[in-house]
């Protein structure tokens, strides 16, 4: 049998107790790309609308490490808070998303050119002869529709990421703006992903460090 293009032999559910209290974990294996995904999802959510989603692309460094080159870690946290604010919503955690796309090995090789030739994080992807981005929203979609989820609120600063669930015929009602401070350390990616990939990132027209709130969903 086959549930939204996903086989039930490649979905698990079970309770996931955290910090933050417990989530249902939904694990699938997506028929497409493969790769194995993660819905935390908190409330009831089927049939739903306006449902607070965030589709976050896995990221070794940011999100275990704490690495404070990238947002990723701190927009993890904070999409997970507003969930559980709301009561209700849906994160999925993509993997095979790493660097964009490129991958953890390429991803690192960005960082020294970053780093050691001042390359932003467009320039350093180019510069070794890897796409800017090519990561896929498809898996994301189907666990949505799996889930029984109406249209949603999408937790991004991207707008190309409404656009991309959209193609997949997930609705999207509102886009959430998911914002981090600016530091020393990540002002430099974050500059790149508003001026070089159009992300709406009003926290860098202050022009202070540390002054944006984590989180403007409310």
């Amino acid at each position: 049998m086959r549930v939204q293009g996903i086989d039930e032999k490649d979905i698990a559910e079970a309770d996931l107790r955290t910090r933050r209290g417990v989530f249902r974990a939904v694990a699938f294996r997506d028929p497409v790309d493969g790769h194995e995904h993660m819905a935390l999802v908190r409330g009831d959510v089927r049939e739903r609308g306006d449902v607070l989603v965030r589709m976050h692309s896995e990221c070794m460094t940011g999100d275990i490490f704490g690495a404070t080159r990238c947002e990723c870690g701190d927009q993890l946290g904070a999409a997970l808070d507003a969930i559980v604010r709301e009561g209700a919503g849906v994160l999925v955690y993509m993997r095979g998303h790493e660097g964009r796309g490129i991958g953890l090995v390429a991803k690192v090789r960005t960082h020294i050119l970053q780093d050691d030739q001042g390359l932003d994080t467009v320039d350093s992807a180019t510069a070794i002869g890897l796409p800017v981005d090519v990561r896929d929203y498809g898996p994301a979609a189907r666990i949505l529709r799996y889930l029984g989820v109406g249209p949603v609120r999408l937790m991004s600063n991207n707008p190309d990421k409404v656009s991309a669930l959209e193609s997949y015929g997930v609705a999207v009602a509102a886009r959430v703006p998911l914002l981090v401070p600016v530091s020393d350390d990540n002002v430099r990616y974050l500059t790149a992903k508003r001026d070089r990939l159009g992300h709406d990132l009003p926290q860098l027209d202050a022009g202070v460090l540390g002054e944006a709130p984590v989180s403007e969903v409310h």
